[in-house]
């Protein structure tokens, strides 16, 4: 089993940094704007909705991997005091109630909102002659796919843990930066510095 929620978590963790480049995008398209903008005199009506469709596109496909790192939000108040069991209990009601749900539910809108866009072949609305917005649209059911089989994934881990009383291991990613933890090492490295030159 542990086998499975690897491949799955390293499948979306690859897209997810694959996607995350298109902050890269993003930032020289805004760059760009904004210098075409001020310094050339000469704006493009389209990179408005340029830059909405790559900031969709990088949040939407980026929640497989967020919910395979545990990186979503929630109320860590009590549940972080809470033993393995008594969280798997909690996380697998919730996504049995809400997440299942509402995610098959985005999955189903998405697929039929891509679906007559394609239809219409259509463009953004926001400014005249906006780009073609079709290609973005088909993002919305991808991502809710992924994050679908994601949730299944964690669905599995909340039923192990409920099992054996411990949370089955991640993959190792990317971690925020712990501010305390970081201060410590600085100081300790500060430490032994000090202590190799006496």
């Amino acid at each position: 089993m542990q086998k499975l929620f690897l491949t799955v978590d390293r499948f979306n963790t690859r897209i997810g940094h694959f996607f995350a480049w298109l902050i890269v995008a993003l930032t020289a398209l805004i760059t760009w704007e904004v210098f075409s903008r001020y310094v050339l005199n000469a704006p493009h009506p389209w990179a408005f909705d340029a830059q909405i469709m790559l900031y969709g596109t990088l949040f939407m496909m980026a929640g497989a991997y967020t919910l395979s790192a545990n990186g979503h939000v929630r109320g860590d108040i009590l549940y972080g005091f809470f033993s393995p069991r008594t969280q798997a209990f909690f996380d697998l009601t919730l996504y049995i109630v809400f997440f299942i749900p509402g995610i098959v539910a985005l999955v189903w809108a998405g697929y039929q909102y891509a679906g007559e866009s394609f239809a219409i072949r259509e463009h953004s609305s926001i400014t005249a002659e906006g780009p073609p917005i079709y290609p973005f649209k088909a993002v919305i059911p991808v991502a809710g796919a992924l994050l679908l089989v994601q949730g299944v994934v964690e669905i599995l881990r909340c039923i192990v843990c409920l099992k054996n009383g411990e949370w089955p291991k991640r993959q190792e990613d990317v971690e925020e930066v712990d501010v305390d933890k970081l201060k410590a090492m600085v100081r300790h490295h500060e430490e032994d510095i000090e202590a190799h030159s006496r």
